[in-house]
């Protein structure tokens, strides 16, 4: 089987560390081979897009040849914004002759060239499709501690492009964690933004949009939510304490990456998955994961 092109992105080397860990994890236990890109570089990202799209197409299509030129097949993105931001390289430079031309006299110098043969994925995509339900249902040994979750997919990894799942209604999350044995809340927000970047620079708005989340998450009877963003997973879980403090009535929960739990029901070492990472609902993970207590419950 040929080995799949892992691009990090700077997020799981950052706050998405544990995404990393648990990716990597899941991949062993299933026997995927996979590489990192040598040399790669930031994606350029969905901010910079917005300011400099030619410049942003230019650092990204830069990924796309060192995967081309490394004979690679599939590009894997864990990172929403990076799967996006790569899509839509692959996109704008095939559809408009401008963007085109400046990736390719900027790509010259360095011998390389972007070609549309390498498929960028989001790891939802690749467990869903190239290992399937059946594969997982199979391979998982170990039951679910914790309770129901909620799927929460973000804005990237289905808009505009929505070859990882439906961009209505995207269920892939939902029947991976069934397949493994893990109860999902129906959850009518799943799309609906976390507010991204703006907690960052508008903490009102930001704070708003992930409190809407988790609240609507506790209306409807999970005990966590599960998302494949590292900024959503970041947002969600790390300011949590900001919302206890506005609101008496606001409650905790853990905030998963999908990887997270696919590896725990695989049979991982849960230390292996990053939950020491957790920065909310530490005490509901130390009850759920015995044999992390200590570690989590130190940080409590």
């Amino acid at each position: 089987m040929a080995p799949y092109c892992y691009f990090p992105g700077c997020s799981l080397r950052g706050t998405g560390i544990a995404y990393e860990e648990s990716l990597l994890e899941v991949f062993r236990l299933l026997h995927l081979p996979i590489e990192e890109l040598r040399d790669w570089n930031c994606c350029g990202a969905t901010s910079y897009m917005s300011i400099d799209e030619g410049s942003a197409c230019v650092l990204s299509a830069r990924n796309l040849a060192l995967a081309h030129k490394g004979h690679y097949r599939d590009i894997v993105a864990p990172c929403s914004a990076c799967y996006l931001v790569l899509r839509k390289t692959q996109d704008y430079v095939e559809r408009y002759p401008r963007i085109g031309r400046r990736v390719e006299e900027s790509l010259g110098p360095g011998r390389l060239r972007v070609l549309n043969e390498v498929r960028v994925r989001h790891p939802l995509e690749v467990l869903y499709t190239d290992v399937g339900l059946a594969k997982i249902k199979a391979h998982a040994v170990r039951q679910w501690p914790g309770g129901k979750v909620a799927c929460y997919y973000g804005c990237q990894m289905v808009r505009p492009y929505a070859d990882g799942d439906p961009d209505h209604n995207p269920v892939r999350m939902d029947e991976l964690m069934h397949a493994a044995g893990v109860p999902t809340v129906d959850f009518p927000l799943k799309t609906r933004c976390c507010g991204g970047t703006l907690t960052g620079t508008m903490p009102p708005v930001g704070l708003r949009l992930n409190e809407i989340l988790l609240a609507e998450a506790h209306h409807r009877g999970a005990d966590a939510m599960v998302t494949v963003c590292p900024l959503c997973q970041y947002n969600l879980d790390a300011y949590q304490a900001d919302l206890r403090r506005r609101s008496k009535t606001f409650s905790e929960m853990p905030v998963f990456f999908f990887t997270q739990i696919l590896g725990w029901a695989l049979g991982s070492d849960p230390a292996r998955l990053g939950l020491k990472r957790a920065i909310s609902g530490r005490k509901q993970i130390a009850q759920w994961f015995p044999k992390q207590r200590a570690e989590v419950a130190a940080h409590v």
